[in-house]
């Protein structure tokens, strides 16, 4: 058996045009969405992701403007700036790209944000609506892998997922989004004993540590889907994921590939949430 690929690609260009006829519709009605993105330093990570989104944006038809500021930058600079951008009517939503330097206080930043421009997802007024099943702005990461398994045809109700990782961004909302549409969720981490005895339950796994080519073939399941968060470089030097994909794609039905696979669908998200974020603000100016 070999396995279904999971074109993130395809399914995040598939989604790219559906969102690009709601930001010209809503253009059309005199409102056109913003989004603000803060780097901070030199990160060459970020630096990349910061391009790729700003590219992104512009594809979409939306506004998009980038403030750098430098390593040193006080957190006091920072959050006047995120203040500069709450107030400002042309932008819908605000991303403060992470990590930041040690002497800024990643939490502080987040919760400055104005949760109406959030389109993270990660201030806690929204994750908390999200914790609730109220609607709210998604975790861009979580988000695309539902949208994957949606638009895979990939049925979530009564299958056990089993999550690799608890991060904050990932790990964490990613469950509580598979267990809103009826899976039964069980956590996994660094902690865990017996890892395999978990993951070979699993008819959805989900990989999110940050470990290259950890999870082979011994801890799947035959028939499982394999989603693969892991953005690392081999002993190449070539970009992989958490997952070994050569040995996973013997046993699993379907699998996400890196690259190509949950990434696109992370800036995707991104969009899809500012473009919601922009619609709400629209809305509601035009009842005033």
């Amino acid at each position: 058996m070999t396995a279904k690929l999971i074109d993130g690609v395809a399914i995040g260009k598939e989604l790219r045009g559906e969102i690009k006829q709601g930001v010209d519709v809503l253009e059309a009605s005199g409102c056109k969405p913003g989004l603000a993105v803060i780097l901070v330093g030199e990160n060459p990570a970020s630096q990349t992701y910061v391009k790729n989104k700003e590219k992104s944006s512009v594809e979409a038809g939306m506004k998009s403007e980038l403030i750098r500021l430098p390593a040193t930058v006080s957190e006091q600079e920072l959050l006047a700036n995120v203040n500069k951008l709450n107030n400002d009517d042309s932008i819908h939503g605000i991303l403060v790209q992470l990590p930041l330097p040690d002497h800024i206080d990643e939490d502080l930043v987040i919760q400055a944000i104005d949760p109406s421009k959030d389109v993270d997802g990660f201030h806690p007024q929204n994750v908390g609506k999200m914790m609730i099943g109220q609607e709210t702005f998604l975790p861009c990461t979580p988000h695309g892998i539902m949208e994957m398994l949606k638009r895979s045809g990939i049925e979530i109700a009564g299958k056990h997922a089993v999550i690799i990782g608890r991060s904050n961004i990932v790990g964490k909302p990613m469950g509580q989004l598979l267990l809103q549409k009826d899976a039964t969720v069980t956590y996994c981490h660094s902690r865990t004993k017996d890892l395999p005895s978990f993951t070979k339950q699993a008819d959805i796994l989900i990989v999110a540590i940050g470990r290259a080519k950890f999870v082979t073939d011994e801890h799947i399941k035959d028939g499982a889907v394999v989603i693969d968060v892991g953005m690392n470089r081999d002993e190449n030097g070539k970009l992989c994921g958490d997952v070994d994909f050569e040995k996973a794609k013997k046993v699993a039905s379907a699998i996400t590939p890196v690259p190509g696979g949950v990434g696109p669908m992370t800036i995707t998200m991104l969009l899809k949430n500012t473009l919601q974020s922009a619609e709400m603000a629209c809305r509601k100016e035009k009842s005033n």
